[in-house]
């Protein structure tokens, strides 16, 4: 009797610390995950948190100074050739280039998930149809069908419909990696019993997939915020992106426009890329521990 009391305990425990607790257990266990979160979390309050520093209702430059000025106390970062400080664009470009991988990661995750489900689960024609979209669009370089819209576009680029225009590709491989997972759990035992007992598709999908697959979305999503964000600063370095707002991408597009480099204006061009280094490497990270976590067979357990 003894022997066996023990394993029943432990089954029960587990189901009691909750999807969140033993993801916060497996970021101690992970410490690339963790470092990452870590650098996500302060990229996030600093250009939150930084903003209440910053007047930029009057100025549309944030706190607008003298021209070419390197750092010192008044100017922490120093101000670029348009006299803008560098503290604040940095501040606003964070939370701009985050604003777009955010909005364009969460559509294209959306979009990929819902397609993936739907013609995964039904397939068919549906799936059919669905399957061959996303072959063809990863045939085709989305770096030039995104180059090319938005040079056609480029008087109406802003912050939201760059993010848009991101969103158009952002879906693809979402759908082509979820879609595969859902192949493989639509035909498992407890997804047959659910049929059995009289649940229709929708219910199936929302209350026996998507829990499941819950980690390998949650991977999804970060990966494809991650690609936006590489994406945007790609568009924004060729000045594709919106001239209007200091994202970290228009600031090295202005740091090449107006030869910074050349000119000895060191601090323009350190800042910008200072931020962007640990942005990539948050986001590379966090991506990288995410899809360690998703994959069972990866998972780390110790």
């Amino acid at each position: 009797m003894a022997t066996f009391a023990a394993p029943a305990a432990t089954s029960v425990a587990i189901p009691r610390s909750g999807r969140a607790t033993g993801f916060w257990r497996y970021v101690r266990r992970n410490p690339m995950l963790g470092i990452g979160l870590t650098l996500l979390l302060l990229m996030i309050l600093f250009s939150t948190v930084g903003t209440f520093f910053i007047n930029t209702k009057k100025d549309p430059y944030p706190l607008a100074g003298p021209a070419s000025k390197p750092p010192s106390l008044k100017y922490p970062l120093g101000t670029d050739a348009q006299g803008r400080n560098l503290l604040g664009v940095m501040i606003l470009g964070t939370q701009y280039t985050l604003r777009i991988g955010l909005l364009a990661g969460t559509i294209g995750t959306v979009v990929g998930t819902v397609l993936a489900f739907v013609g995964a689960y039904y397939g068919g024609i549906l799936d059919a149809v669905i399957n061959w979209m996303v072959d063809v669009l990863l045939t085709i370089p989305g770096g030039l069908i995104l180059i090319v819209v938005a040079s056609t576009l480029k008087s109406y680029i802003t912050i939201e419909n760059t993010a848009f225009l991101i969103a158009l590709l952002a879906w693809v491989v979402p759908a082509r990696t979820i879609r595969a997972q859902v192949l493989t759990l639509r035909e498992r035992p407890f997804v047959l019993m659910a049929r059995l007992s009289g649940m229709n598709g929708p219910e199936i999908i929302f209350k026996e997939l998507v829990p499941n697959l819950i980690p390998f979305l949650l991977a999804s999503f970060v990966s494809s915020v991650n690609g936006a964000v590489l994406t945007s600063l790609g568009l924004a370095l060729l000045g594709l992106g919106s001239q209007r707002d200091p994202t970290l991408g228009m600031t090295i597009n202005f740091v090449l426009k107006y030869s910074a480099i050349l000119r000895g204006l060191w601090w323009w061009w350190l800042a910008p890329v200072i931020v962007i280094v640990l942005l990539l490497v948050a986001l590379a990270l966090v991506s990288i521990g995410m899809d360690e976590w998703a994959n069972p067979r990866t998972r780390r357990t110790a």
